[in-house]
């Protein structure tokens, strides 16, 4: 297990991204809420919502894409990083009043931290380093990261050359006070690609802890693994380790992404399972994005899954 120094750090951060969601998007959730029937364990006042910069297909300025997250009922956007405009994003925030909570990390997929190349690593990691310095300078709190392929050697491999290139941004992810916030990807890396749905997240677990760092953690996305486990279990499972989530639907009949809410998985006990661990912070939706109808659609099912109209 993380040491209990390192826990209580986690549950700081958490709690810090809870504070901002409040201070800046919470009067939203209520304003946009759907009506629906009550639900058990909702998750009104720990969930807060935001969605990847790349789902908001409105045409216009940056300040222009802002509001039409706000106006959708969104709390927060994610950008990704580098790549941005430092200055641009700042006007943004402060002509709209939706803050950037994070970003994702730019060609995380094409250079890897597990690729056999050191040069390639290297590069991987000053991406993220850069990742972590252009986050911070616009107020996000974490950086998504997927680690790297499981393609690119065993998994042994695999594991040490990203815990060893990862572990270099963690003294800059604590300068800054950024988490890395790994995300579970269909990437061949700790679950088995071709095995059953009764998988768990134990190598995740030990992923996670192996780095040994309160500025390190999970982005877990509800979807992406439904395929191959439950859900809820895998939360219960990486408990605080998880900082911040993704979202989107799957269907394990049809074997497909779904939209938010259709599909088979059991939105009930992933509700339970996070109200288990206490988890407060932010949720990114990651599905197609469009328009201001689309937008509010998204927020809306949202709203429905996690129960967070009050």
């Amino acid at each position: 297990m993380i040491p209990s120094e390192i826990v209580s750090r986690r549950q700081f951060l958490q709690a810090s991204a809870a504070v901002s969601a409040v201070a800046t998007g919470g009067s939203l959730l209520t304003r946009h809420a759907v009506a629906a029937e009550p639900v058990e364990y909702p998750l009104a006042g720990r969930l807060y919502k935001t969605l990847k910069i790349g789902m908001v297909g409105v045409e216009g300025s940056l300040t222009d894409k802002f509001k039409a997250a706000k106006a959708a009922g969104f709390g927060a956007i994610e950008l990704n990083a580098p790549g941005f405009n430092i200055d641009e994003v700042n006007a943004a925030v402060k002509e709209s009043g939706l803050p950037v909570d994070g970003s994702v990390c730019a060609n995380h997929w094409g250079v890897r931290h597990t690729d056999p190349d050191p040069a390639v690593r290297a590069q991987a990691l000053a991406t993220l380093q850069e990742a972590l310095r252009t986050t911070n300078a616009v107020g996000g709190k974490t950086v998504l990261l997927v680690v790297g392929r499981g393609t690119d050697g065993t998994e042994e491999e695999c594991w040490k050359r990203s815990i060893e290139n990862i572990s270099k941004a963690i003294p800059l992810a604590a300068e800054l006070g950024i988490a890395i916030a790994i995300e579970n990807v269909w990437n061949q890396f700790c679950y088995d690609h071709d095995g059953g749905a009764d998988q768990s997240a134990e190598k995740f677990v030990r992923y996670v802890d192996e780095l040994n760092s309160p500025f390190v953690g999970m982005q877990f996305d509800i979807g992406n693994h439904w395929k191959y486990g439950a859900v809820g279990d895998w939360i219960r499972a990486l408990g605080k380790r998880i900082v911040k989530l993704d979202v989107k639907g799957f269907s394990r009949a049809t074997n497909k992404f779904t939209k938010i809410g259709e599909g088979d998985i059991d939105w009930l006990d992933i509700r339970k399972s996070l109200t288990e661990i206490n988890f407060y912070g932010w949720c990114a939706a990651e599905v197609g994005g469009g328009g201001p109808e689309r937008l509010a659609e998204i927020s809306a099912n949202m709203d429905k899954v996690f129960g967070l109209k009050s």
